[in-house]
């Protein structure tokens, strides 16, 4: 007597297990690490130290943009790591998210609110002249000219302003604004929730080659995409907790987490994943190192870059520091 809806049935459950484990591989960190970190690269002038490094992004010429929590807040590196331009001292509140534009102005969100200012979104050219406000300064809301804790924000091709919001705890609003080119409000989209669209802090943002949108829902444990109206496409998990995301011209995609343990998201490394936009295939990890993440839930990477060359970079909010990994052999 034959019996083919059982042997289809563990023929099937073979393959699910062999695609699990794979997956559970690629999220928990069984991943190479090909790179090496370079510890003499950037070269901080006296009378400038490093404070919440928090933000990296790459200029078209192959300098390197970081944002941190001192002044002067935003700073520019040449490849050999010195400085060569420095701007926003006394602008910020606290700094946060910051993204480069085509046309190579630096966009940067302010995250929190101090005596009167703050919370708002400032687009300086590359020389620092301050080009563009978004948000009122020291004023949080849920309104389409207010910000609420605005965590990044991105361009898309055609010049629409992408804002992720939601970093004032106080403040429940967890949500993506889209402006025009030129400032004005076009849409938002998201609540805080953990079902498709809803956010618990969505962290960074970026946008691939295909224009879709991608947030760093970091609260729930996942990458969500969007296209540009705000349509949910997919969520990823493989990437772990995401506090930041770059995605380069060729869609290769990092993302930094931060706080995965064994309370919040069981079974992940912290550290920086390598992969690709295109499929979400990780490919690598980076691994932070850290004397005991059980007893802290946020401490490492959030800031994420590429350069040309494929160096990958580490913004460090807790040990306030900048690193460069280039490919070689690895120190971990």
């Amino acid at each position: 007597m034959s019996h083919p809806r059982p042997v289809r049935s563990i023929v099937v459950g073979a393959v699910l297990v062999v695609a699990a484990a794979a997956t559970i591989a690629a999220q928990g960190g069984n991943v190479p690490n090909p790179f090496r970190e370079d510890t003499s690269w950037a070269k901080l002038p006296a009378g400038v130290k490093w404070a919440g490094v928090i933000s990296v992004d790459p200029a078209s010429n192959g300098d390197m943009w970081v944002f941190h929590r001192s002044d002067p807040p935003i700073l520019r590196f040449d490849p050999s790591g010195k400085i060569v331009k420095s701007f926003g001292q006394g602008q910020i509140v606290n700094a946060h998210g910051m993204t480069i534009d085509r046309a190579g102005n630096v966009w940067v969100t302010d995250a929190q609110i101090k005596d009167g200012k703050g919370n708002q979104v400032l687009k300086f050219s590359p020389d620092g002249k301050l080009l563009m406000t978004l948000g009122k300064a020291g004023v949080a809301g849920a309104g389409t000219d207010v910000f609420s804790g605005p965590c990044d924000v991105a361009i898309a091709q055609n010049g629409d302003i992408f804002v992720a919001d939601g970093h004032i705890a106080d403040v429940p609003v967890n949500r993506i604004m889209k402006f025009s080119k030129d400032g004005k409000f076009i849409k938002a989209w998201g609540r805080r929730g953990s079902g498709p669209g809803e956010f618990d802090t969505p962290h960074s943002i970026a946008i691939d080659s295909r224009g879709r949108i991608f947030v760093a829902d970091r609260s729930n444990s996942r990458v969500q995409i969007f296209d540009q109206d705000g349509k949910f496409l997919d969520q990823w998990k493989q990437f772990g907790r995401p506090s930041g995301i770059y995605i380069d011209r060729n869609d290769n995609m990092i993302v930094a987490d931060s706080q995965s343990n064994a309370k919040q998201n069981p079974g992940y490394t912290r550290g920086i994943r390598v992969g690709s936009a295109k499929d979400g295939k990780v490919t690598a990890l980076i691994p932070f190192a850290e004397p005991d993440p059980e007893k802290n839930n946020n401490a490492g990477v959030e800031g994420v870059a590429i350069d040309a060359r494929g160096n990958v970079y580490g913004a460090e909010v807790s040990t306030e520091t900048l690193k460069k990994y280039v490919k070689g052999a690895s120190t971990f």
